[in-house]
C-alpha cells in the first residue's frame, strides 16, 4: 500500500510540475495516425518523383505540383530543404465521428494521438504514441481528465497546449483527421495488406461494430481496418491498440512506396482536402516529402508512453511513469545522447515457433560480435521487431546491427523501457512467424 501511494504522490507532482499556473464520445478506432501525415505527405513526394505537371488536370494535383515544382530533388536531398533547417514536432490527431451531417472536427474526442518528431541533423523520424487514457491536468483549467478529452472540449488548440504543458515540449505543427477520412483513404488505396496475429471477432449492435477476423495475412478494406483498429478484447487493451497501430503505419507506408499509387493520388488528395485539418501548406508538405525519399521507413523508430493501467470505479486510465515518460522525451524529441560507455549491451531473442533455427543463426552472429545473448525462448508474436529498453540502444545501434545482421534488416525498431521480455536484456529482438 506504501509503495503505490509514493507511486500516486510521485505522479501527482509530475502532473503538477509540467501544468501552468492559472492566468458522450464513440469508442471509435485508431486512425492512421503517423500514417496519415506520413501517407499525405509520400504521396506528395510520388508524385513529384513519378509524374510531370504538364500531364495533371486535377485541381488539387496542379496545386500540389505548383507548390513543389521549385524543388529539384536532384539538387536539394534529404533535410537540406528550407523548411527542414530544424527540428519540427508533429503532432497527429485522429478525432472520431459525430455523424454523417456533423462538423467533423467540433466536439470530437481525440481517438489517436501521435508526436512525430523529424530531426534534419540525423535525418530521421521519431514517433510517440499518446494513450488517449493518458490521466493529465488538461490546459485551462479543466482539471483531471484523460487525455482525449482535450479535444472535444477545446479542439486542437487545447489538446496541444495539453501535451505541450504535460510533456514539456512545443508543438510546431498538427494534423487532424476524421477517422470517416480513413476508411475512405483505405479503400481508395485498394486495401492495405495486414497480418492480423490472431483471430478478431466482436459484434456491438448498439455501436454497429462488427469485427470478424481471421489469423494471416490479408488485405483489408476500410471497414475491415475499422475493425482491426478497433479491437481492444484481448487483455491489451488501450495499449494493444497503440500496437497495431504502429503495425498498420507500417503496412500503410510499404504500401505507399510502390508507383501503383500514382494514378490514385487524385482522388487521395480529395479525400484529404475533406477529412484532414492541418496548419502545414502544400509547400511545406512538398518539403518534407522531399526528405522523406530517403528514409528507410523501417528505420522509423516507434514508443508509447510508458506506464500502466489503473481503474478508478467504471473510468479505466493510463498512468504515465513519470521518470520513463521522461526519458522516452528526452530520447525521441530531445535526442539526448547516452554517456559512453565500454560495457557490451545485452540481448534477449523471442521467436515465433516456425522461426528457431533463424533465432539461433541471429543468436550466433550476436555472440560472434561480442555481445552476450542472456535469455532465448518463444513467444506468440506477430511482428518482427527490436525492441531497445534502455538509452544505450541508440538509432545508431540498431542501424548498425541491421547491417550486420540481414535477418533483422527489415525489423522494426521501437523503443520501450518497460517491456521487457528477459531480464536484465538491454533490447530484445523478435523474430515473428509467418
Amino acid at each position: 500500500m506504501k509503495e503505490l501511494k509514493d507511486k500516486n504522490e510521485q505522479y501527482n507532482q509530475y502532473l503538477y510540475k509540467h501544468k501552468k499556473k492559472p492566468s458522450k464520445a464513440k469508442n471509435s478506432f485508431g486512425s492512421l495516425i503517423v500514417g496519415l501525415l506520413l501517407t499525405i505527405i509520400v504521396i506528395i513526394a510520388a508524385a513529384f518523383a513519378y509524374i510531370g505537371y504538364a500531364g495533371v488536370d486535377n485541381k488539387y494535383t496542379k496545386m500540389l505540383m505548383s507548390a513543389v515544382e521549385d524543388i529539384n530533388p536532384k539538387e536539394q536531398k534529404g533535410f537540406s530543404l528550407p523548411v527542414l533547417q530544424q527540428k519540427q514536432n508533429i503532432l497527429i490527431v485522429g478525432v472520431d465521428s459525430n455523424g454523417d451531417n456533423a462538423d467533423k472536427f467540433k466536439g470530437t474526442r481525440s481517438d489517436t494521438m501521435i508526436l512525430v518528431n523529424l530531426d534534419p541533423a540525423s535525418h530521421s523520424i521519431n514517433a510517440i504514441s499518446i494513450p488517449r487514457d493518458s490521466k493529465v491536468y488538461l490546459a485551462g483549467d479543466h482539471g483531471v481528465q484523460k487525455i482525449n478529452a482535450a479535444h472535444a472540449l477545446g479542439g486542437i488548440d487545447l489538446t496541444i497546449r495539453t501535451v505541450e504543458e504535460t510533456l514539456g515540449i512545443k508543438i510546431d505543427k498538427y494534423v487532424v483527421v476524421n477517422n470517416d477520412g480513413v476508411k475512405k483513404l483505405v479503400d481508395a488505396l485498394g486495401g492495405v495488406p495486414v497480418y492480423i496475429e490472431k483471430d478478431m471477432y466482436y459484434n456491438d449492435n448498439a455501436g454497429h461494430l462488427h469485427i470478424n477476423l481471421s489469423k494471416g495475412l490479408h488485405v483489408l478494406n476500410g471497414n475491415q481496418v475499422e475493425g482491426y483498429l478497433r479491437f481492444r478484447k484481448d487483455g491489451l487493451g488501450d495499449i494493444g491498440r497503440t500496437a497495431r497501430q504502429q503495425w498498420f503505419v507500417k503496412a500503410v507506408l510499404e504500401k505507399l512506396q510502390s508507383p501503383s499509387v500514382i494514378p490514385k493520388i487524385p482522388e487521395v488528395l480529395n479525400i484529404a482536402s475533406a477529412y484532414v485539418k492541418t496548419n502545414l501548406s502544400l509547400y511545406e508538405m512538398s518539403h518534407i516529402a522531399a526528405a522523406l525519399r530517403n528514409i528507410n521507413m523501417s528505420d522509423v523508430e516507434f514508443a508509447t508512453l510508458p506506464g500502466a493501467p489503473s481503474k478508478k470505479g467504471y473510468i479505466s486510465y493510463w498512468i504515465l511513469d513519470p521518470e520513463k515518460t521522461q526519458e522516452v522525451i528526452d530520447r525521441m524529441v530531445y535526442r539526448t545522447k547516452p554517456s559512453p560507455t565500454d560495457k557490451k549491451l545485452v540481448a534477449g531473442i523471442m521467436y515465433a515457433f516456425d522461426k528457431e533455427d533463424e533465432a539461433m543463426k541471429i543468436k550466433d552472429q550476436l555472440e560472434n560480435s561480442g555481445y552476450e545473448v542472456n535469455c532465448i525462448g518463444r513467444a506468440h508474436l506477430p511482428h518482427s521487431q527490436i525492441i531497445g529498453h534502455n538509452a544505450a540502444v541508440t538509432s545508431d545501434f540498431v542501424s548498425w546491427l541491421k547491417k550486420q545482421i540481414p535477418e533483422v534488416k527489415t525489423s522494426q525498431f521501437v523503443y520501450d523501457p518497460v517491456r521487457m521480455y528477459c531480464v536484465h536484456s538491454d533490447f530484445t529482438i523478435i523474430v515473428s512467424g509467418s
